[in-house]
């Protein structure tokens, strides 16, 4: 049986991160919908299974450390969501050898292009959930 809802945790967790380290060291709201898209509620107002996975997917990175926020939108989102100083550090860093060259960048470029946030927004973009599995795992096992 495959563990698609595990393949869901790593692209959110992706997509969370990234999204907050686009706006470092800005606080700013997050909601599941930018994240994993809209899902109807059900018949009886209840968010889908989906959206539930998302929003739990924030909160864990912020019981792991990974960030914070002042408070939870209902099960919508985060307000003031900013990422720690662990999850800044891990993906500002270099990580070797990178997933795409960058031998023939010049020496600025090549240090931005090879860290671990711009490789797991590469990865992303091409869909390579591997290599997203991959980078959060060094993003996760990183002290």
């Amino acid at each position: 049986m495959a563990d698609i809802h595990i393949d869901d945790f790593y692209q959110d967790s992706a997509n969370i991160l990234l999204k907050l380290y686009s706006f470092f060291p800005r606080k700013g709201d997050i909601y599941v919908d930018e994240i994993s898209g809209c899902f109807e509620l059900d018949e009886f107002g209840i968010p889908s299974a989906r959206h539930l996975a998302c929003f739990s997917c924030m909160l864990w990175l912020a019981d792991e450390n990974y960030l914070r926020y002042y408070d939870q939108s209902r099960q919508d989102g985060l307000t003031q969501a900013v990422l720690s100083e662990r999850a800044f550090l891990a993906l500002s860093r270099p990580i070797h050898p990178p997933l795409d060259p960058i031998d023939h960048l010049p020496a600025s470029v090549a240090h931005q292009q090879g860290t671990l946030g711009h490789q797991l927004r590469s990865a992303l973009k091409k869909q390579d959930i591997l290599a997203v599995k991959g980078l959060l795992q060094q993003l996760f096992c990183a002290v």
